[in-house]
């Protein structure tokens, strides 16, 4: 059976759908005025391979990841950058679709957009004044009264007499309390606005994830994911906004992957060690970024490195020289294989792909012992489960990184030259055309068939 680590429960629970054969997944997605960094490319590769392994299970799977086209950070890009919000949203989202798709991030079902949704969250607010559990302030904005919700905290943890308004909470004499937080923000001269029955302003933050959840998965639905970041107060308002509008639970299993480390410490902007995907893209192979989150389990923290990815790239290419030099078979995926059964129980404990991919090192060893064809198509089919090693080998061993490096005619060439130096007993340069290579990147592997070359 299938079982997940529930953040509400803190606990691995048995999955059990709300409809048989069904699920309804919710993914926090990004605000986007700027491009994805690592800590996007984690959440969306890893909710990809849940997204996968439910579907590979044969479950009809509505998979939900929101785009947040309108908040503070937006607006002041917008602005410094002379440019509409709507160009600005526009551009990233279209980069962050580029990234995405190199990862192999599969799209999901719906990928609504918070500006699409405004009247649905007007209609939530007004389900939450009615119940006793926002109210408008002195400065026009609308907020949740947090105490008056009984079940607040359950998710994080936190108590609200532990609560302090810190860091974590902003401090606003306007409100009732400083815990409670906005629902509605009252308009500010030249920032977008809408009407409503507070006055013309925009949506918080934390009300757009539990409008666009209920419109389009239900008032109860099955998982909710996201970052660990986002666990309080983001996710922890949202159960507060959706349970106390509609009376029933919101989510059955709330999941968040770890955080992103650079180098043991946390990835942040502040110290300088924060990469986009499309930087690190720039240096490694979108396979090997992939290979590199998976690798690790979902809820561990990922500790980026260059010795990390080297080590990344240097394992993917040895389940790729397997499908290389072993031909692997077309195969339909018998579940009751041992090794089959063997990744079958490791992505069913917790999507432990971790676990996983071990399985695909066990199969690439026994496919190479006896260069056994089905074991080979086996690995490749597992694989192609987590959204790896389904290009022909040479294509990946030979893909160019970033800019600059020799074309595939240049290496050719070169490689002729060689040949020719053999044949004429001039080793000398033979080996010298051989470490000019090597310093360009690319190793030669002399066969019986001739010589063969891959990018290191």
């Amino acid at each position: 059976m299938l079982s997940i680590y529930n953040s509400l429960k803190r606990e691995k629970q048995e999955f059990t759908p709300i409809e048989p054969g069904k699920v309804k997944m919710y993914v926090c997605g990004m605000t986007v005025y700027d491009y994805c960094h690592l800590g996007h490319a984690r959440v969306m590769v890893s909710f990809d391979a849940v997204y996968r392994w439910f579907k590979a299970r044969g479950f009809d799977v509505t998979y939900v990841r929101n785009i947040t086209d309108i908040d503070d950070k937006i607006i002041r890009r917008a602005a410094e950058n002379g440019e509409s919000i709507a160009a600005l949203t526009n551009r990233f989202i279209t980069a962050m679709h580029e990234d995405a798709d190199a990862l192999g991030v599969l799209r999901p079902d719906h990928e609504p957009r918070a500006t699409e949704f405004v009247p649905e969250m007007q209609a939530l607010i007004g389900q939450l004044e009615a119940h006793g559990l926002a109210y408008k302030a002195a400065d026009g904005d609308v907020n949740y009264s947090v105490r008056k919700f009984p079940g607040y905290g359950k998710l994080s943890g936190k108590s609200l007499d532990d609560l302090r308004a810190g860091e974590r909470v902003e401090v606003d004499t306007a409100k009732q309390d400083p815990l409670d937080f906005v629902l509605w923000k009252h308009a500010k001269p030249g920032e977008p606005a809408w009407e409503s029955p507070w006055g013309e302003g925009r949506p918080g933050w934390h009300i757009e994830c539990s409008a666009m959840s209920s419109s389009l998965l239900g008032k109860h639905f099955d998982i909710h994911g996201g970052g660990q970041d986002l666990q309080f107060p983001h996710h922890e308002n949202e159960i507060a906004q959706s349970e106390g509008a509609h009376g029933c639970s919101y989510v059955n299993y709330w999941m968040h992957n770890g955080f992103v480390r650079v180098d043991n410490e946390k990835m942040s902007k502040s110290l300088g060690n924060f990469f986009t995907i499309r930087e690190v893209l720039k240096e490694y192979d979108p396979e090997v970024v992939r290979f590199f989150i998976l690798r690790a389990h979902y809820r561990s923290p990922l500790n980026y490195s260059d010795t990390h990815l080297k080590d990344a790239r240097a394992s993917l290419d040895t389940l790729y020289f397997t499908l290389r030099d072993v031909a692997p078979e077309q195969v339909v995926l018998d579940w009751n294989h041992p090794h089959a059964a063997r990744f079958q129980a490791a992505m069913n404990d917790d999507f432990d792909t971790h676990g996983a991919i071990a399985v695909l090192f066990e199969l690439a060893q026994e496919a190479r012992r006896g260069s056994d064809a089905y074991l080979a198509g086996l690995l490749r089919a597992l694989g192609g489960v987590l959204g790896l090693l389904q290009r022909p080998p040479l294509e990946y061993l030979r893909a160019a990184v970033g800019e600059g490096g020799l074309s595939e005619a240049e290496i050719e060439a070169l490689i002729a030259r060689r040949l020719a130096a053999k044949q004429a007993r001039d080793f000398a340069e033979a080996d010298r055309v051989r470490e000019e290579l090597k310093a360009a990147g690319v190793l030669l592997e002399d066969g019986p068939g001739g010589t063969t070359w891959r990018r290191a």
